[in-house]
């Protein structure tokens, strides 16, 4: 499984605006047929460049459907974003392969 991760620093000054737009746009790239869940998270470390630090997860159905992504849908996604919030947001994106996940038994039984 590929997981599609996206952070991004956002000013202050446009940060509640900033998160009205990503809960819209979060459906928008799950949408696209790609992927099969999003998780919007707040880094809890403060950056030195100050601002707020949120990152969003997407699990990607596959490998290639990631590629597909960005194929078909990446850049028109982005450019909305871009266009908003310009220099008031910074944003890197990787991708991570998942190894292995890891549950607790909380059932005694």
């Amino acid at each position: 499984m590929i997981i599609y991760n996206v952070t991004a620093n956002i000013d202050e000054s446009i940060h509640e605006e900033w998160l009205v737009w990503i809960k819209e746009h979060i459906p928008q790239v799950l949408g696209t047929g790609k992927f099969d869940k999003a998780t919007l998270t707040r880094v809890l470390v403060e950056e030195d460049m100050g601002g707020v630090t949120y990152s969003i997860q997407y699990r990607a159905f596959s490998r290639e459907a990631l590629d597909a992504y960005y194929r078909e849908d990446a850049e028109r996604l982005r450019a909305d974003g871009l266009k908003r919030f310009a220099d008031k947001m910074l944003a890197f994106r990787t991708e991570l392969e998942m190894v292995d996940e890891y549950f607790v038994n909380i059932n005694p039984n």
